[in-house]
């Protein structure tokens, strides 16, 4: 054993040892020993050629150790009959293997340690390629594992078959011992070093196109050689599970910089949402950034997809840091899209400043009476159409934006129902305008949707709604649209328009302005909040009846007053 390890020893040193190619200064302090110029790839071809004879050797070591092993668990004392192994194994619970390995370890890590200290030129070759060298390393270890399963240490062939067999590469010593870390422990720091140079790698490109104080996102071909080098890195990293991980994290890290550095940019002021004047210089710029971003994002993505036996857990780690992109493109865009909602509601709230009270159909745009359009809806249409064609269009990402711009076309018509159901008073001619306009709503939000069917929910609202104008308190009571689709207190507010003026609507109740009842509606998403001021609407009304003495309520009252409870049942 104490021969083994020498020569161990001895073979390690020879291994590091490679002196041909080494420059004859003599050593002395300050001077680091260093190959002669234009022999730097031969020092290293000949350093790696030592590596992997070394591993060889190790492996041709511990077979003779594990050799050792199998005779003296068979061989007995001819006096006593006592197994040689037994008597050993009195002093050390571990196996002759085991302490040989921990052993080899610690030597390993001793020269290893020594030989960079002392070589500042060994030091950069095993940082500088160290998934060399630990491939190197993992390649000896799939090796050694054959030792694991053919190792006796029992004490006699009596109790072979009661007792199982346990391979150096088990752990021993306790739960912390693990022989593959202590194995690989040799070689940690070199790891360490390597992937703080892989960071630095990965940051450089990403400094070098956000300079400070710059104003401009980086064009698609420093975006391209950004993504080049995240695939080297992790592509050097793929000889290793335990590496892809750590190289993995330091992507993560990569992405979430670059994030960082593009949100530096954005312009966050007023200047980033007006949507009056054509697409300002601060708008630009975050469409830019915004383009910049999805290019990035997409590139990573394909990458990703394209590792072969990537880790699981490197996988996660790259995706987590993507959705910081995309949290981010959001964000860049929020401004924009927050003040066209704005807008579209200033828009769609004047409809309430036209007549819709009159009997005859009338228009007041140059559409012919079968398809009218109001001028609110005509006003509307354009400013989405120039929003899509100045605002939108210009963003790459053009799904991206058709899904976060989906909840505003949503909501936008939503909206439109909800205050076309508040028009009040409505004669039959404000009927057939608002019904024209429902029509026309139709094409107001396509340019925010790939298909207006797209909207889901709301575009049902919308076409359920239409019929409603035309038929009956009765005939709207027994709707199968009512509840699912269409809200029991948006068929509330409808009907208020039927009811006599002595039944005040909710905000007029309330002495609150259109405007102001419709932000209330915005804050109360739940419907049974919105029935219960409803329900206090018409209790007000009752109330009112009542002190005026009158003998009867208004036709229409027992017909709101039964939606109202099947829309309490139905909550």
């Amino acid at each position: 054993m104490a021969g083994c390890k020498e020569t161990l020893q001895k073979n390690i040193q020879d291994a590091l040892n490679v002196k041909p190619t080494q420059s004859q200064t003599k050593s002395g302090p300050g001077r680091a020993s260093m190959p002669l110029p234009g022999n730097t790839a031969a020092f290293r071809a000949t350093l790696w050629t030592n590596l992997e004879k070394l591993m060889n050797q190790i492996y041709s070591a511990c077979g003779q150790v594990q050799h050792l092993q199998k005779v003296l668990s068979k061989k007995r004392d001819p006096v006593t009959h006592i197994c040689f192994i037994e008597e050993l194994q009195k002093e050390s619970e571990a196996s002759i293997l085991q302490s040989f390995w921990e052993s080899a370890t610690g030597i390993l890590q001793r020269e290893f340690a020594f030989a960079a200290e002392n070589s500042t030129f060994i030091r950069q070759a095993f940082e500088g390629e160290y998934p060399k060298l630990l491939r190197l390393y993992n390649d000896l270890w799939k090796r050694l594992q054959q030792y694991s399963s053919n190792i006796v240490t029992t004490q006699s062939s009596d109790v072979i078959g009661d007792h199982k067999d346990k391979g150096m590469f088990e752990q021993i010593k306790g739960s912390d011992y693990s022989p593959e870390k202590a194995f690989k422990s040799s070689i940690k720091t070199f790891e360490n070093a390597y992937l703080s140079r892989s960071l630095s790698r990965l940051f450089d490109p990403i400094n070098l196109v956000f300079p400070t104080g710059g104003t401009t996102p980086p064009s698609q071909d420093e975006v391209n050689g950004i993504s080049k080098t995240i695939s080297s890195e992790l592509s050097v990293a793929s000889i290793d599970h335990g590496l892809s991980i750590v190289v993995a994290k330091n992507v993560a890290k990569t992405i979430q910089l670059f994030a960082a550095k593009s949100e530096q940019l954005l312009s966050t002021d007023g200047e980033a949402s007006q949507v009056i004047a054509p697409p300002s210089v601060g708008q630009q710029r975050n469409i830019a950034v915004v383009n910049s971003l999805y290019s990035f994002h997409q590139l990573i993505c394909r990458l990703v997809d394209g590792l072969v036996n990537c880790p699981e857990q490197a996988v996660a780690a790259i995706q987590s840091a993507l959705l910081d992109i995309v949290s981010l493109m959001g964000n860049a865009i929020k401004p924009l899209l927050d003040s066209v909602l704005d807008s579209i509601e200033a828009i769609i709230l004047t409809m309430h400043s036209e007549d819709f009270k009159s009997s005859v159909a009338v228009s007041n745009t140059r559409e012919s009476p079968e398809n009218p359009c109001s001028l609110y809806m005509k006003e509307l249409q354009g400013f989405v159409a120039r929003v899509q064609a100045e605002y939108l269009a210009p963003f790459q990402c053009t799904d991206f934006v058709v899904q976060t711009v989906h909840p505003i076309a949503c909501h936008a018509v939503e909206l439109f129902v909800r205050h076309a159901s508040l028009i009040r008073p409505l004669g039959d001619g404000g009927k057939m305008r608002l019904a024209g306009d429902f029509a026309q709503m139709e094409l107001a939000v396509t340019p925010l949707c790939k298909r207006v069917s797209d909207l889901g929910k709301p575009y049902k609202l919308l076409r359920s709604f239409r019929p409603l104008l035309f038929q009956t308190p009765e005939h709207i009571a027994s709707s199968p649209a009512l509840g699912d689709i269409i809200p029991h207190s948006t068929a509330l507010h409808f009907l208020f328009a039927r009811a006599p003026l002595e039944m005040k609507s909710p905000h007029e109740l309330a002495g609150w302005s259109v405007s102001r009842y419709s932000q209330w509606l915005d804050e109360h998403t739940s419907e049974n909040e919105r029935l219960a001021l409803l329900r206090g609407t018409l209790e007000a009304y009752v109330q009112a009846v009542r002190s005026r003495q009158a003998k009867e309520f208004a036709p229409i009252y027992p017909i709101m007053l039964d939606i109202l409870q099947k829309g309490s049942q139905h909550i």
